[in-house]
């Protein structure tokens, strides 16, 4: 029988907790076990394995990153809504290393529930960019060089490579306002 108050969602729980202290790389079955005082195998009444709780993980973490940015870019377009979403981002990413860890998983191909969430933080992008201009065409691309950029000064920043005395706040501004810049359309040359 099941602990008392132990579920898919309360272990799920736990796991987000446990990986944004030790890193999703570090999050295994036994450390979760452990946190949660039970024995390993009263955690597979639960979760199905590793793969399968990282998966759950995953689901999650894209459900709750497309509300954040959703939030943050209501009520702003352009310029101003790239620069909100991009803070929102960054702010997610660094409060929750695990769960941004684990964002960053694409779906497997037959996995409707993980797409549906992914899609969710694609939409919310996808709106922003609209905002600046960015045409139906070249939303995919613009998508892509954004989150390239955010994921790479993210990764960059909590990996402690900023190290020069400049404010790195005024470096991710800067780069945001690079992205804007960017990914406005520009006129064809004639």
């Amino acid at each position: 029988m099941p602990r008392a108050g132990l579920s898919h969602g309360a272990v799920v729980d736990a796991a987000e907790r446990l990986a944004d202290e030790v890193g999703l790389s570090n999050l295994t079955l036994t450390a979760l076990a452990q946190d949660l005082g039970v024995r390993q195998p009263s955690l597979y009444k639960h979760v199905e394995g590793v793969a399968h709780l990282r998966r759950s993980l995953a689901v999650r973490a894209k459900a709750e990153l497309a509300g954040v940015l959703a939030s943050a870019a209501t009520g702003v377009a352009g310029a101003e809504a790239v620069h909100a979403l991009a803070a929102a981002y960054r702010d997610w990413g660094r409060a929750h290393p695990g769960r941004y860890a684990a964002a960053q998983r694409a779906p497997a191909p037959d996995d409707e529930e993980d797409a549906a969430a992914s899609a969710a933080v694609v939409a919310v992008v996808v709106r922003v960019l609209a905002s600046l201009g960015v045409p139906d065409a070249d939303a995919v691309h613009a998508t892509r060089a954004l989150r390239a950029a955010l994921h790479g000064f993210l990764v960059l920043e909590t990996e402690g490579a900023f190290r020069l005395p400049d404010d790195v706040d005024v470096s991710f501004r800067r780069t945001v306002d690079c992205l804007v810049l960017g990914l406005r359309p520009h006129p064809a040359p004639s």
